[in-house]
């Protein structure tokens, strides 16, 4: 395990330091204070110079007008983006992308992967199924008709799906003996696909996404073995750059403020209960960052482990979920009554932080799959 970063993968977090450098969290209303969403859409001008920057393609080959990078490169601009707290489906769009260029059929890929990586197609993913326990999959029936599928069943807190061209659902063949499931592309406006609005703690709007018996081409949708675990492995570990990078955020705000903030005297930063809470938080963000580039470096090489990729990944999220609630827990109390102001954007980054947590699944689940690999993977 070799955590240098090479030279491409530092060349994208330079370009994705100089794209985020422009954005400020309070670009739109403050969660806090607003009954519905935030704002309709995503940030479509930060999508452009994502785009521009190709940014969007970091995962896709040279074929696709990609940058042929890693999920390494992809975390190193998540965690620039969510400093900034970038309102742009980055993770989700490119985690649809590389799974079809890696599992997909060629003509869906020759159809869908330039264009997304262009950004002029935005692809999304409903991988949290019903409660973020069960599998996603669980949540949605396949069944093959003629040369289509049909879908019936429902995915919650769906992200950025009234803004998605297509959707990514995992779902579970209901006609076969054993365990399988499939991965489906489905148009956001086909016919059998229904939308219900839900709000995150962000303030964005998420969606219910209810099917039933929508119909999927069969060249769209994916049945190759490993995809929906590849995909899972990746968004989750992409949430765990998206954590850190906000976690490494809130902390350098925290120590800029009890630095000018005076007691008795003197910058509070100097009392010692103070100066220990902070490094007990810095400790957290180094595990945090230790364990997802041990997760992300498991799905870039395909090097093999005492457990399975999936069982780097479980620690990973396990670490995000619990170090990023206690980063921003206690930045809201040495930052006091001034942390809950809504004129000061920490409370932002405590919404975001919640979602964070949460989302793809708690670190209780987590444990419960670390537990079932070490289980069926016993360490000798």
């Amino acid at each position: 395990m070799d955590f240098t970063f090479s030279e491409e993968q530092l060349a994208a977090a330079e370009a994705a330091w100089g794209v985020f450098a422009a954005v400020v969290p309070d670009a739109v209303p403050s969660p806090a204070l607003t009954a519905g969403a935030v704002a309709e859409g995503f940030d479509r001008e930060l999508w452009s110079r994502l785009a521009g920057a190709d940014l969007l393609g970091l995962l896709l080959d040279d074929g696709h007008g990609g940058a042929g990078l890693d999920a390494i490169a992809l975390c190193l601009v998540l965690r620039e983006s969510a400093g900034v707290l970038a309102r742009v489906p980055l993770l989700e769009h490119s985690a649809v992308a590389a799974t079809v260029q890696a599992y997909g059929t060629k003509e869906l890929g020759e159809r869908l992967l330039a264009p997304a990586g262009r950004g002029e197609l935005v692809l999304t993913v409903a991988a949290h199924g019903r409660t973020g326990h069960d599998p996603a999959e669980l949540a949605v029936a396949a069944r093959r008709d003629g040369d289509a599928w049909v879908l019936d069943g429902v995915q919650t807190a769906v992200p950025w799906a009234y803004d998605a061209d297509f959707v990514l659902v995992p779902a579970h063949v209901e006609d076969a003996a054993a365990d399988r499931g499939v991965l489906a592309l489905v148009p956001r406006e086909a016919d059998g696909v229904v939308l219900a609005e839900q709000i995150s703690t962000t303030g964005e709007r998420l969606a219910e996404m209810r099917l039933r018996s929508a119909r999927v081409a069969a060249g769209d949708v994916i049945e190759a073995d490993g995809a929906r675990e590849w995909l899972h492995a990746l968004l989750a570990t992409g949430t765990c750059a998206l954590a850190l990078g906000l976690g490494e955020r809130v902390l350098r705000m925290t120590g800029e403020y009890t630095s000018e903030r005076e007691q008795f005297g003197h910058p509070i930063a100097t009392f010692q209960a103070v100066a220990v809470q902070a490094a007990d938080r810095y400790i957290d963000l180094r595990a945090m960052e230790a364990t997802l580039w041990q997760a992300a470096w498991r799905i870039a090489s395909g090097a093999p482990g005492p457990l399975p990729a999936a069982g780097d990944v479980a620690v990973a999220k396990i670490w995000a979920a619990e170090g990023v609630r206690r980063v921003v827990q206690t930045a809201q109390h040495l930052h006091g009554g001034f942390g809950a102001d809504t004129e000061y954007p920490l409370h932002r980054y405590h919404a975001w932080a919640k979602h964070l947590e949460l989302s793809l699944g708690p670190a209780a689940a987590y444990e419960e799959a670390l537990g079932d690999l070490l289980a069926t993977h016993p360490l000798s």
